[in-house]
């Protein structure tokens, strides 16, 4: 597909280069098919040339040109980690002996709008967002850790109680490695030393408990969580203690 939709282009939809808003004049991305255009926008997203809104249709335009590529490397890459990994071959052992069936059939990789990294919904499986940065191990890690408290603690995932919420994504931020040190350092930005690991659960739980529908804003998520850190941060099972 083209950096444009056509069909949003022709419903007259934000993304299309008609919409003032949206225009090249405004937000310094240009919607093409000509390769020297696609690199200048390219170069524009690089050098910070673009605003935000460019910024989010050069994304979007890459994401719709690469989707079955980004798709089939993910696939392969879950493909590898259920077979290779440590942590996800382990956590794939603890929900198999509660009782759960992960596999390549019900852990799907999708392109994904938005910033999530992926999901689960007990019924249907994990959702692994094959158009993000994020490393794969860290988020199937992630969603796995949600599988297990799902069967091992009957998390509430249908009336989306915050409390449960809260909770599980301390332990799932804690234990899957996405708030280890370096990736902190290097790519997030956080250069605190002290309590780096305890501030980053903190961040990426409370940023995920916000987007609940039942959740008013920010200060209800981070009341939440500080409301269950305690208790479920300290909570490291299945395993002994934080794998990473």
């Amino acid at each position: 597909m083209s950096d444009g939709d056509p069909s949003s282009q022709a419903n007259g939809s934000d993304n299309s280069p008609s919409n003032s808003r949206s225009s090249p004049e405004n937000t310094g991305y240009t919607f093409t098919d000509d390769p020297w255009i696609r690199w200048r926008n390219t170069f524009r997203y690089l050098t910070g040339r673009l605003t935000e809104e460019g910024n989010r249709q050069y994304k979007k335009g890459r994401d719709d040109r690469c989707a079955a590529t980004d798709c089939k490397k993910c696939e392969d890459q879950r493909d590898y980690l259920l077979q290779y990994s440590p942590i996800v071959r382990f956590m794939h052992q603890k929900i198999s002996d509660l009782g759960g069936d992960l596999h390549e059939g019900n852990i799907k990789c999708v392109k994904c709008e938005g910033a999530q990294g992926g999901g689960l919904h007990p019924d249907y499986g994990i959702m692994l967002c094959a158009n993000r940065p994020e490393p794969l191990e860290d988020t199937l890690t992630h969603e796995m850790v949600h599988a297990y408290d799902y069967l091992r603690f009957k998390v509430d995932f249908e009336t989306h109680d915050l409390r449960h919420a809260a909770c599980t994504e301390i332990r799932a931020s804690s234990l899957s490695g996405e708030c280890r040190f370096w990736r902190e350092f290097w790519h997030r930005a956080q250069w605190k030393v002290t309590y780096q690991h305890q501030e980053c659960v903190r961040r990426r739980a409370a940023i995920s408990v916000s987007k609940r529908p039942n959740c008013k804003d920010d200060v209800e998520a981070a009341k939440v969580v500080n409301e269950v850190w305690d208790s479920c941060f300290a909570d490291t099972r299945p395993f002994d203690e934080i794998y990473k």
